[in-house]
């Protein structure tokens, strides 16, 4: 929306401020000249600074002060890179460790600040402040606002409602269900229309949810603007299938749809092809939907009109058009989302409270917005008339730009370093599920957090994660157990809006985008590449690509830029789900200035060893590549925070990785030295490990590494360790966990199945962080259970049984433990599991094994086995062991849970599994 401001600078200016900060310090022996000039260089660029952080919370700017902020911000950003050029000088590495790495930089910077040339360039930036300056005095350009502050609500747990407290979904997903079940038996299509922001998904996921299991399979999937067929039809067969995305067939389209026509041929289905924008798509994906007598059904959401006609004719369908909300609806949503109800709002407020709902016009998107805005406002009327009168007419007609004007007024409420780091977000293409560690990771890498109230840098990552859900400018996906988010998407409606002001302030440039048709004529800054749904094609000597910080690139191109090109490069993205060729990274090690390094292509092999070379890289990202060894050089990556890979062995000298935070996909080989194994001990920062464990039980020294291995766990646990992960490969040897001598107070994740307990160990019992625990116990017995009962923070526990020698005992789970469980997983042979009344009172998952032969006792004293008392219970998994019991025996079984299932009040999702039929007693 013109006029509201982007204070996209302050990502540059302030790691500029902040190194000309370092440069004036005690350690450097300036010039006295060069002195002034720095120092004249900081105080200016403060000042002008303050002024762009309070254009950031104007909504009218003229065209003057427009142009001199865009002066300024590429005069930030050519400061920055003129000293960062300079900084890149070999060096000798002469002392090891952090304090060494250290006097190395501050040597550097003196070099750098001692150079003649240095001296001109930052004379000649110093005339170009002067400049900028001069010219905002001298055509009067003058601004006063007040800022506001705006601090993260805490009340984020309240954002992700269930289903049930939807407003206004009852009529309309009613009336889309007796359209589906109309008992025809020929194939029927119903498109929902209706523009963006007005709850399509939504209708179409709440009659998903209803029906679906009426068929006998079923698969949703989301379309886009620029759809990747291939996938799509690979996500279908996965879904059709029940089976997962990584095993569906790989072959071409015509291939995927001839394998999908021959699944559904006498299925009756029930798919959703949500958000479809062209004809081209629908017709595609059409020709792998069968048209069969099955009474299968197709559900289409389309913001277009005549793409809604096309997709429901011929097919005996029709067109459901979707209205906005009531009055009354829309006025439960938006005090709901605010007050919790209607009557908990403030008398004073009504009447504005009333005029917004009304300039929302029955949007949903609209009145969640400016329902997350206004929780962040006071109780003062004033303010809400304010926000009011600044709202548009004309919602009710769905007018594009009225749209635009709710969102941009939530947009433009946010600190400036919050839209920072939204504008982010136009890096990554439509309807793509962005992961919050890889976000925050990349915010890092450009430096756009900053460590405040004694958090880390992603703990307040995390934050500006969280208040970005808060306020209904992402949506959140994969919540956790804990409550937090995982992973993003961004809507497309706040997407459109974020990337028009992005390419606007020459923030980020996009090329593969539809709707990007122009190429920047000024420094590209950050790279957007999409190669996946057309062939792009880029002028390369016509862009100027030499300051480039960020480069993200989706798919491949056999013309595409060598990376090394992009000397600036502070993060470097690569994913594509294609060949990537090893050669284009030959020179990535050139590239001095790298901080984040994500490379996701299976095709990759190996890696360059002058990656060693990247003095100032935090995170290496290799999970989807295909790398077994690492190059010995990234040892010498002392700065670096997060490793993660997809089983790549040990390093040797691991232990010269100080800084390390994050270990995830290693592996311990055979191969791997004793060394490696205990210098991993050494790693005292180290707060998250996951390793794969492949050391074989025919070593004659076995015992030597496990126990070098059991005793550096044992150092990680008891400095920062939270989460740690081993997975025992076939035929490894067992881990001694057991003889750890500290307890680990921090850990909060212990995952470790393929490690035996033999008893529950003393330390075990103080863990009062650890919410999430996975062990294997031989046997699992009443002590067992009453002692991990007790453990304070126990979300989610799975424990696998071990045969014993002595006969199995009926488990009873009592109502004084386990208050605090969300999911249980019991798998091994068992005699029988049953449950007090109050017993795990917030039990949601229950995943269980019996043997049908030995609960006979069982089902006599409990018939349900007490699963009448799981009230809060969601989701049951029954696998029952036929071995050695008759059909009659098992047959009992599944009654006495099927009946007990039936009575609780959430009707939970049952699945009933037999094993081993072939051992049943026969007669």
């Amino acid at each position: 929306m013109e006029g509201f401001m982007v204070n996209v600078a302050t990502g540059a200016m302030n790691s500029l401020l902040d190194k000309l900060t370092t440069l004036l310090g005690k350690e450097f022996r300036l010039q006295n000249r060069l002195k002034h000039d720095i120092a004249f260089l900081k105080d200016e660029l403060s000042c002008m600074n303050a002024l762009l952080e309070k254009l950031a919370n104007m909504e009218v700017v003229d065209q003057q002060m427009k142009e001199w902020r865009k002066q300024v911000r590429e005069l930030a950003y050519d400061i920055e890179d003129c000293i960062d050029e300079y900084m890149h000088q070999p060096y000798q590495q002469r002392s090891s460790g952090i304090i060494g790495f250290f006097h190395l930089y501050v040597q550097k910077v003196k070099e750098l600040v001692g150079h003649r040339e240095v001296a001109q360039q930052i004379k000649e930036l110093k005339e170009r402040v002067v400049e900028a300056s001069h010219r905002r005095k001298r055509y009067k350009t003058e601004v006063d606002l007040v800022t506001t502050n705006v601090s993260i609500d805490p009340r984020l747990s309240a954002l992700y409602v269930d289903s049930s407290e939807i407003v206004g979904i009852d009529t309309p997903r009613d009336n889309l269900i007796n359209m589906l079940n109309d008992g025809e038996q020929s194939l029927k299509v119903i498109s929902i229309h209706g523009p963006g922001g007005l709850g399509k998904t939504t209708l179409a996921n709440e009659a998903y949810k209803k029906i679906s299991w009426q068929f006998d399979c079923k698969a949703f999937v989301s379309v886009s603007q620029k759809p990747d067929v291939k996938k799509i039809l690979r996500v279908i067969i996965s879904q059709v299938k029940n089976q997962d995305y990584a095993k569906t067939e790989t072959g071409d389209e015509n291939w995927l749809i001839d394998v999908l026509r021959g699944f559904l041929k006498n299925k009756r289905y029930f798919i959703i092809i949500d958000d479809i924008w062209s004809t081209q798509a629908w017709r595609t994906i059409k020709c792998a939907l069968l048209e069969n007598t099955c009474g299968s059904r197709i559900v289409v959401t389309t913001r277009i009109a005549t793409i809604a006609k096309s997709c429901c004719s011929p097919h005996h369908g029709t067109v459901y058009e979707l209205r906005p909300l009531s009055q009354a609806d829309s006025m439960i949503l938006f005090y709901k989302r605010i007050f919790g109800s209607e009557d908990l709002c403030p008398i004073n407020l009504k009447d504005a409270a009333t005029e917004i709902i009304k300039r929302c016009g029955g949007l949903p998107l609209a009145i969640i917005t400016m329902a997350s805005l206004m929780t962040t406002k006071s109780d003062r009327r004033e303010e809400w008339l304010r926000v009011c009168s600044s709202i548009g007419l004309g919602l009710q007609n769905y007018e594009a730009e009225e749209m635009e004007r709710i969102l941009s007024l939530s947009y433009s409420d946010l600190p400036y370093h919050l839209k920072t780091c939204l504008l982010y977000l136009s890096m990554y293409p439509e309807d793509y599920e962005i992961d919050m560690f890889q976000l925050v990771r990349r915010w890092m890498a450009e430096g756009f957090l900053k460590v405040k109230s004694g958090r880390s840098l992603v703990d307040e990552g995390k934050c500006y994660f969280n208040e970005l859900i808060n306020r209904s400018l992402i949506q959140p996906v994969s919540i956790g157990l804990d409550g937090q988010a995982t992973a993003c998407r961004v809507h497309d409606m706040i997407l459109d809006l974020i990337v028009s002001k992005a390419v606007e302030e020459n923030f980020i440039t996009l090329i593969g985008d539809p709707m990007q048709k122009l190429v920047s004529k000024e420094k590209v800054r950050r790279l957007s590449i999409d190669y996946r749904a057309q062939e792009v094609l880029i002028s390369w000597p016509s862009m100027m690509l030499s300051q480039a910080r960020s480069l993200s690139i989706f798919g491949y191109s056999e013309n595409m830029l060598p990376v090394s090109k992009f000397q600036a490069l502070r993060m470097l993205d690569l994913e594509s789900t294609v060949k990537l060729q090893n050669c284009d990274l030959h020179n990535i090690g050139d590239l001095f200035q790298l901080r984040y390094l994500r490379i996701a292509a299976s095709s990759i092999t190996h890696l360059p060893d002058k990656i060693g070379g990247l003095q100032f890289l935090e995170t290496l990202d290799l999970r989807r590549t295909w790398i077994r060894k690492l190059p010995a050089s990234i040892v010498k990556l002392r700065r670096l925070n997060y490793l993660l890979v997809n089983g790549s062995q040990l390093l040797e000298g691991v232990g010269h990785l100080q800084s390390l935070e994050e270990l995830s996909g290693i592996s311990v080989y055979n191969e791997c030295s004793t060394n490696s194994l205990q210098e991993l001990g050494s790693l005292t920062n180290l707060k998250t490990l996951r390793l794969t464990w492949h050391v074989s039980d025919s070593r004659n020294d076995r015992a030597t590494y496990t126990d070098i291995l059991a005793s550096s766990l044992g150092k990680l646990v008891s400095t920062r360790l939270r989460f740690l992960r081993i997975i025992r490969g076939s035929g490894s040897v067992d881990i001694p966990l057991e003889s750890w001598s500290s307890p680990p107070h921090l850990l909060r994740e212990l995952y470790v199945p393929g490690c035996c307990f033999h008893r529950i160990p003393e330390w075990m019992t103080s863990m009062a962080n650890l919410y999430r625990l996975c062990i294997r116990v031989k046997p699992v017995t009443q002590e067992i259970l009453h002692i991990l009962g007790h453990l304070p923070a126990l979300l989610d526990l799975e424990l696998r049984s071990k045969a014993a020698d002595d006969p199995m005992e009926m488990l009873i789970l009592c109502n004084s433990t386990f208050k605090c469980l969300k999911i249980f997983r019991l798998y091994g042979p068992i005699k029988g599991l049953t449950f007090e009344a109050g017993a795990v009172p917030q039990i949601e998952a229950l995943s269980i094994e019996i043997k049908a032969c030995q609960a006979q006792s069982a089902f006599a004293d409990h018939p349900d086995l007490g699963i009448r008392h799981l009230t809060s219970l969601r989701d049951l998994n029954v696998w029952i062991n036929c071995g050695g019991a008759r059909l009659e025996d098992v047959e009992v079984v599944e009654g006495a849970i099927s009946g007990a299932t039936n009575l609780l009040p959430n009707h939970p999702k049952l699945n009933i599994h037999r094993d081993n039929q072939e051992e049943m007693v026969k007669g």
